[in-house]
């Protein structure tokens, strides 16, 4: 409670209208006005309820945080990565004909030497890669209380139906997984393949001892294989693995049919490799050499002369065809046998055997194995993904211990570190609802999300509680109590709303790259900044109001419930300033200067501060800055914010140590140093320099982002996909044909297209002496086979007009094809026995031929389909083929449907760049749009084109997402701050930033993907954070352009500071992640971004604004001076700060003395108790007002101001 004024005390009188509106800027002087009294409307009923508040918002954002129980977190890649769109409905067609899931997966052996550049083309290496596989080929796990070894769940090609129960059953046990080795140019490659049979009076079958001709030889008398034999004869098994060299002769299972079994001599490994191997089938398992050696090196006649890696590939079936293959089987019939369970199998048949894999070699051998499996990949990806409970944790710890040690003052009254952590707890809370709300949205989490953005947003949603616990603590002097929120929010409601949608706008905006994961990660942004904005707006001011009423009832800080020692501290007489009601306020200061001596009375309790009298003239003020900063009119947020007889607030005197903060620092040392014209000069240069670099640096930014970028260094994983980006960049790739069109009547263009992409570099083309794996030419060549055949038989007199039993099994099928005519009324024509042939002279299929005789051919040549891997859909009808069944029923043949999914595969080489990888997406879709106008649909398929797609349009994407960004901050900006050369300059400054991030990308190596995208398209938002603040400060100062940017940082240096380090400590657990790609691409740009943003917005905006800034708003006048006051111009290039020392004669200052008593000092905003027996007093008010013993109705007392 404060005591009466002293007698003779003449509180000064109100100052008429100050401030006079300049004429061109009235209307957005009011709607601006207009805008605050809203937020000012909104602070005091935030006050009034503040604890109601706090109790619901808490309650609103704690249940939509509750959604997180609900969140999905999305490892698929082509979910998280493949382009909107083009690809994403190329992708959805294929997923729609044949299923969610590839035809099999791969398991993958790398074999390096250790010593850089050794070759590995000796039989020791190959030992050793046989070690390795065979280790691994013989992996088991159990599941369900079975077995699962790799002979169960392989993927196994052209599996033929036969007829024969006793062969059938053979064969399903023998009948070989697909594996892709090199040891398959040897015998030792039967040793992977795990099948066997048994045969009464023989010895188990297995590959390693199967010779197939010799097996059918002794089988013929006893079954009827006739059909048998022609397949294999077709496949050209021959003696299958017996008849290959062996590695090592002298192994005593080397087979007597092995070309060196009696030489024992070790084969040429080069030689034997040249070209690649074969599987058990030499026309449709040939593996090409690219697919087995890599690092090769060749002699000017083109022998292989050395290699430097060896690759072996394990084919597994999908866990549908698992599922399928086992359903119903009585091996499963017990356990509930499930696709789930299917898949749960396949994933711990393959972590096994990448365990087993790299553990099969010695530590002290001569090679290394490198493993991987598409397991491993998804678990890669599902670590990547998981949320680290203790980083967040630190982070959020650390943030709280700046927040608070920042906030924390030596004055109690001044105090805010428990606000500091409240303000950090409410923006985690903010964050938590924010994530939460996407997740009842749908919005799936990935690794962006789960790995970045609870730190970003974290950093982004606390500048706004610096901002506004500065602002609360800078409330105008003679603010009422119960306005105090109102005031906070009005000053810098604006800048908050204008940071906070220009964010969401950016994040928004971001959301246009299309890419899926980067998409979902810019709307989660969007949702948690506008979270963070509802808290900051709505919640904070109610903890900020809480924070007054705890130094009302002064207690401590951060420990409120112990009362505070500044009630017994003695406090210094300030500055009073006097006059009356001629003399404006804040230009005339009556100055109180004293020495004070301080005693206790006994009677009273009371500290007596003892005044001695002396009267003198005091100096102008040493401030840099003068006094014009802290006047009430300095302002349009003054004008807008307070009455006009407010008073000036006094200046406590304390020690410098105490006084120094970032406020005092930017008022000053920064900003008189910083607005001389030479440093004015410097940062124009030097910025000029930095955009010059930037725009070089620009040129050196490549496109692209590898696995081996997103894989931590220094582990397994990290070292295969290196190996594999170094030796094997294939990429096994399709040609798909769609519905849509006839198939029959467009095979001159479906040859046309394949030629045409055939022809595209980095199209890998099938060794000279093989056909192109395509299904139409393994259908037409199987069909001029069979035409063949029927000559022969024909010419020989086997098949007449009315028998074919007599010729061979491709003669009969022959025959039944060409009797056929398509008619349902008369099906069957013999007549064209001899007129018709089954492929034209031009090597087409008649049109009426074609869905009938694919038909047969998918029937009757399990093999060739699979090695053409056409994937046909509708799947052909099945059909059995009895060459001894002459009924009506047996001769017809029903017509496969036509066709709306097709392919031919190819393999893409030479792909290690991104530019490699654009030119093969460009002309593969050149291909493509050619073949439409022939009218076939088409469209490739594959990795490349899935991932790699969005290279082609990415900068483009980004150039207009960036564009339409800086527009919409500028009418954002233009729209709330009323002024568009403000809004100009703001988005000017953000495009510099952008462009040098971009450029320093350049030259720290970073390669432009979705991922920068979307950091440089939010950097136009953040960058908002940086500017807009000290913009809207000089945009309603008065004065000169330099005198209102040195207000404008006085005001805005430490909030921006605080904000931009409390950004940096939100990064800084970025820096812990064990993944690379989080360092280099998060938080080494994102760093980069907050530097930059803090340098532009107080370093190279406050010199812009002194030099182009838009004219005050305000310009202050005097009743009784006919000109405007304003500061001193600069003199040599230097800045004077202050008041003009000279100044009307009616102006003056005095000394004055007195002696005065106080109590303990209420703290700053105290409550005064309305029941109380001390009269109040007030210097705002007049003596016939207030007098002793009349009460003030404004509340506070001056002292405690």
């Amino acid at each position: 409670m404060a005591r009466p004024p002293p007698p003779g005390y003449t509180p000064p009188a109100r100052s008429a209208a100050p401030q006079i509106l300049a004429g061109s800027l009235k209307a957005p002087l009011w709607l601006r006005a207009y805008f605050q009294g809203l937020l000012f409307s909104l602070g005091c009923g935030i006050q009034r309820h503040c604890g109601k508040v706090l109790f619901l918002g808490l309650l609103a954002f704690g249940a939509l945080a509750l959604g997180l129980r609900v969140a999905i977190i999305e490892t698929d890649l082509e979910q998280l990565w493949v382009e909107g769109s083009r690809v994403s409905q190329e992708l959805h067609y294929t997923k729609e004909k044949l299923g969610e899931e590839a035809a099999y997966t791969s398991q993958m052996l790398i074999q390096t030497a250790r010593q850089e550049g050794e070759s590995i083309l000796t039989p020791e290496a190959l030992s050793l890669h046989l070690q390795a596989a065979l280790t691994a080929s013989k992996v088991q796990v159990s599941l369900y209380g079975k077995s699962w070894d790799l002979n169960k769940i392989c993927y196994k090609s052209g599996v033929p139906l036969i007829e024969n129960g006793m062969i059938e059953r053979m064969i399903e046990k023998l009948f070989p997984c697909v594996i892709l080795t090199p040891l398959d140019c040897f015998w030792e490659g039967a040793k992977l393949q795990g099948g066997s049979a048994y045969l009464p009076g023989r010895p188990d079958i297995q590959w390693t001892n199967l010779d197939p001709e010799q097996l059918l030889e002794e089988l013929g008398p006893f079954a009827s294989l006739e059909g048998f034999r022609e397949l294999l004869d077709k496949a050209q098994v021959g003696q299958a693995y017996v008849g290959r060299p062996c590695l090592h002769p002298d192994d005593l299972h080397c087979p007597p049919s092995a070309p060196n079994h009696h030489s024992r001599q070790a084969p040429n490994v080069a030689q034997e490799l040249s070209g690649g191997c074969h599987g058990f089938s030499h026309k449709f398992m040939h593996w090409q050499e690219e697919l087995l050696l890599g690092g090769t090196a060749r002699d000017p006649q083109g022998q292989l002369l050395r290699a430097e890696a060896l690759q072996s590939t394990f084919l597994l079936m999908s866990p549908r065809q698992l599922y399928e293959h086992f359903r119903g089987d009585y091996q499963t019939h017990d356990i509930g046998w499930s696709e789930e369970q299917a898949g749960t199998v396949l994933q711990a048949w393959q972590r096994r055997f990448v365990q087993l894999a790299q553990e099969a070699l010695p530590e002290n051998a001569s090679q290394q194995i490198h493993a991987f499996s598409s397991t491993t990949l998804d678990d890669m990806l599902r670590a990547f993904s998981e949320v680290s409970a203790a980083r967040v944790l630190g982070g959020y710890l650390l943030m709280l211990a700046y927040a608070c040690v920042t906030m924390l003052r030596w004055d109690c009254a001044q105090s805010q570190g428990a606000v500091g952590l409240a303000g950090v707890l409410l923006v985690a809370l903010a964050v938590a609802s924010g994530l939460g709300l996407c997740a009842l949205l749908g919005i799936s989490f990935n690794a962006a999300t789960t790995q970045v953005l609870p730190f970003l947003a974290l950093g982004i949603g606390v500048d706004d509680i610096f901002l506004l616990a500065h602002a609360f603590t800078e409330a105008p002097p003679g603010t009422p109590l119960q306005e105090r929120t109102g005031e906070c929010l009005q000053r810098t409601g604006t800048s908050v709303a204008l940071t906070s949608i220009n964010n969401m706008v950016a994040f928004f905006m971001a959301a246009l790259v299309p890419i899926p994961a980067l998409r979902a990660f810019s709307l989660q942004a969007a949702i948690v900044v506008g979270c963070n904005f509802a808290a900051v707006m709505l919640v904070f001011p109610a903890v900020l109001s809480l924070d007054l009423r705890r130094r009302h009832c002064q207690r401590l800080d951060v420990l409120c419930c112990f009362s505070s020692p500044c009630s017994a501290r003695v406090i210094q007489i300030l500055p009073q300033e006097l006059g009356d009601g001629t003399v404006p306020v804040g230009v005339a200061h009556l100055t109180t200067t004293v020495q004070a001596f301080t005693h206790c009375e006994a009677s009273s309790q009371h500290v007596v501060t003892i005044l001695p009298p002396q009267a003198h003239l005091v100096p102008p003020s040493s401030d840099p800055l003068g006094s014009e900063l802290f006047s009430p009119g300095g302002s349009t947020r003054d004008l807008l914010g307070q009455d006009e007889g407010t008073r000036q607030k006094p200046a406590h005197k304390s020690l410098p140590c105490v006084r120094w903060n970032l406020a005092h620092f930017a008022r000053h040392q920064f900003a008189p140093l910083l607005l001389q014209s030479r440093a004015k000069a410097a940062v124009l240069v030097l910025f000029g320099a930095l955009l010059g670099l930037s725009l070089y640096g620009a040129t050196l930014v490549q496109d692209g982002l590898a696995l081996t970028d997103v894989v931590p260094r220094g582990t397994k994983e990290h070292a295969f996909l290196s190996a594999q980006l170094r030796y094997f960049s294939l990429y096994e790739v399709a040609l798909v044909t769609q519905g849509g069109f006839d198939y029959a009547h467009s095979q001159r263009a479906l040859f046309d297209l394949h030629q045409r992409f055939s022809s595209l570099k980095a199209v890998l083309p099938p060794p000279a002496p093989q056909a192109p794996r395509t299904w139409l030419h393994y259908y037409r060549n199987w069909l001029l086979g069979i035409q063949a055949a029927f000559d022969q038989d024909w010419a020989s007199g086997r098949i007449t007009r009315h028998s074919y039993r007599n010729g061979s099994e491709d003669g009969a099928l022959a025959y039944k094809l060409l009797i056929q005519t398509g008619d349902a009324q008369e099906p069957l024509d013999f007549s064209q026995l001899t007129t018709r042939r089954l492929v034209d002279k031009e090597g087409l299929i008649p049109p009426e031929l074609f869905y009938m005789g694919l038909t047969v051919w998918v029937s009757s040549d399990p093999l060739g389909l699979a090695a053409s891997q056409a994937n046909f859909y509708p799947p052909p009808p099945e059909w059995l083929h009895d060459k001894y069944d002459t009924t009506g029923e047996n001769l017809r043949i029903p017509a496969a449907q036509p066709l709306e999914f097709a392919q031919f595969p190819f393999l893409l080489r030479g792909l290690q760049k991104t530019a490699d990888f654009v030119e093969a997406i460009e002309g593969a879709r050149a291909a493509c749009a050619e073949a439409g106008r022939a009218g076939v649909r088409a469209y490739p398929s594959g990795s490349p084109f899935l991932f790699w797609e969005q290279y082609l349009g990415l900068r483009r994407c980004f150039l207009l997402a960036v564009c339409i960004l800086l527009v919409c901050t500028f009418l954002v900006c233009a729209l709330l701050l009323l002024n568009p050369w403000t809004a100009g300059l703001i988005v000017l400054v953000l495009a510099m930033m952008t462009m040098e991030l971009f450029g320093i990308m350049g030259f720290l190596g970073i390669k432009l993907s979705a991922i920068p995208v979307v950091i440089l398209v939010a950097s136009v938002g953040i960058g908002v954070e940086f500017t807009v603040h000290v913009a809207l400060g000089f945009l309603t100062a008065q004065g000169s352009r330099n005198l209102r940017a040195a207000r404008a940082l006085e005001h805005t240096f430490a909030p921006v500071t605080d904000g931009a380090v409390s950004t940096l400590l939100g990064l800084l657990m970025l820096a812990g992640s064990n993944f690379d790609f989080i360092v280099r691409y998060f938080f080494v740009v994102l760093t980069v971004l907050t530097l930059l943003g803090l340098l532009h917005g107080l370093v190279l905006l406050p010199v812009l604004l002194s030099i182009l800034g838009p004219p005050p708003e305000v310009v202050q006048m005097y009743k009784e001076s006919p000109e405007a006051l304003s500061p001193t111009a600069p003199r040599e290039g230097g800045l004077r700060w202050g008041i003009s020392p000279t100044l009307p004669q009616s102006f003056a200052r005095v000394t004055t003395s007195m002696t005065v008593a106080l109590h303990p000092p209420p703290l700053p905003g105290a409550y005064i108790h309305a029941a109380s027996d001390e009269p109040t007093w007030s210097p705002a008010t007049t003596p016939a007002a207030s007098g002793p013993g009349s009460p003030n109705s404004r509340g506070p007392c001056p002292a405690t101001e």
